[in-house]
């Protein structure tokens, strides 16, 4: 039997209604977990940049257990309350978010990652970075030992780089190659990391400022460069006080 117009769209709105709240209703219980996934993937993002992280592995527990942290502006000094007057957790700081502030407005994390036996003794300094690849955002995080300039580790992630090419940013021979290169020059200036263009396949050919390309990645390699040069530029201000004893470096 024909339905009359009136019926047809009594139904669908009434259909709208019944499917939008079942989404909402969804969407609020499925929030615990997905605050929770996050939490995980973020914790595992930062110890990911200062060790192997494994399926067996208690990432939040070992997070909680091995890292302190703080808030910090680009002057270097230590941020505790938001402008509404608020507790600033590092862990929570949205770094994309900050990426949009003006340099005098951001808010940064920095991981303390302590020493297992000496938890007063910072193993690596880690920093929190964000840029731009060939198609869309990049990010990641950069360990850097107690000197403040020799690159322990880096963690990197990205939105949408091409598979087998830029997308390489996550595969661990690229990052290893970070390991003991020298953010700062024997002047104490920031010099960054540069990945260099196309693939050498020779360590040797490199000096402790750069690092082999990836075939087929500059614009991506560009994008990481541009990224760690200006995060480090960032957090450079907290480095000089740190080495310079003054700054509080745990809370």
């Amino acid at each position: 039997m024909q339905q009359s117009n009136l019926y047809i769209l009594i139904f669908s709105v009434a259909l709208t209604v019944v499917l939008g709240g079942l989404l909402s209703i969804a969407a609020v219980g499925l929030k615990p977990l997905q605050t929770k996934a996050v939490e995980l993937d973020t914790k595992k993002q930062i110890l990911s940049s200062v060790m192997e992280i494994t399926s067996e592995m208690d990432v939040i527990g070992t997070f909680n257990t091995r890292t302190k942290s703080v808030a910090v502006n680009v002057e270097g000094e230590l941020v505790e309350k938001d402008d509404e007057g608020a507790t600033i957790v590092p862990e929570k700081i949205n770094i994309e978010k900050e990426s949009k502030k003006d340099s005098e407005n951001k808010v940064l994390p920095v991981y303390l990652y302590m020493n297992e036996k000496d938890t007063t003794k910072v193993e690596a300094y880690i920093f929190a970075m964000f840029g731009t690849g060939l198609w869309d955002k990049i990010w990641g995080y950069v360990a850097v030992a107690p000197d403040l300039t020799t690159i322990k580790g880096i963690s990197m992630d990205h939105k949408a780089e091409t598979p087998g090419l830029g997308a390489r940013i996550t595969d661990k021979e690229v990052k290893d190659r970070y390991k003991g290169k020298q953010l700062f020059d024997s002047n104490g200036y920031l010099v960054g990391i540069e990945m260099k263009k196309g693939e050498r396949g020779d360590s040797s050919l490199f000096d402790e400022h750069e690092v082999d390309g990836m075939s087929g990645a500059t614009l991506t390699a560009n994008g990481v460069n541009e990224m760690l040069l200006k995060y480090i530029g960032f957090y450079q201000a907290y480095i000089d006080k740190v080495k310079a004893g003054e700054t509080v470096a745990l809370n």
